[in-house]
């Protein structure tokens, strides 16, 4: 059981938690989903919209009722939805992985600190590793384990919008499937 005291000190902390308070933290704040365009729905994008409904016809098939095509049309649109993901991070990657000179923020600071040891008046002895470090770019391998370190929360968001998109592709499937059923088993009567 909670304690009075506990569900006071809940009930305070939760009012002093209201979110951005300036009108530019809210603006910010409100285009956080939009930053890869994934939540956006597939319905407002209409190059999206189209294919949409030639992936429900494809999946509904021939002489399907409108429940079924209705159904078959959630499909796809989940279906659309985790290809776009799937895209957008492949996009992501391929475009990080092909700078040049990549350098996540963590990397950068530490490097950053170390030569600013090396330029003082009186310079610490630095190991060598250290030098190797600060004026190194990563390459191959690691490379990849840099980038993918460095980049872990944009991916991480990235893998919640397709988890998202896989569970609904999963309901659409199902609730499809037992429309189906349903609709099978009244023509067999």
């Amino acid at each position: 059981m909670t304690s009075e005291r506990k569900i006071r000190a809940n009930r305070a902390n939760a009012r002093a938690s209201t979110g951005p308070q300036t009108t530019r933290g809210r603006a910010r704040a409100a285009r956080n989903a939009l930053r890869h365009a994934l939540s956006l729905p597939v319905g407002s994008i209409p190059a999206l919209s189209e294919e949409v409904e030639t992936l429900g016809r494809e999946i509904a098939g021939p002489g399907a009722n409108p429940e079924t095509q209705e159904l078959a049309r959630r499909v796809a649109e989940a279906q659309i939805d985790v290809r776009r993901v799937r895209s957008a991070r492949h996009q992501f990657l391929s475009d990080t992985l092909s700078k040049e000179s990549y350098a996540c923020y963590a990397n950068m600071r530490m490097k950053v600190k170390i030569l600013r040891a090396l330029l003082r008046p009186n310079p610490p002895d630095t190991s060598i590793k250290a030098l190797e470090f600060a004026t190194s770019t990563p390459q191959g391998p690691d490379k990849l384990a840099t980038i993918l370190s460095g980049e872990a929360k944009k991916l991480l968001a990235m893998d919640r919008y397709e988890r998202r998109a896989l569970s609904r592709r999963k309901f659409a499937i199902r609730a499809f499937d037992a429309a189906r059923r349903r609709s099978s088993r009244h023509c067999n009567n």
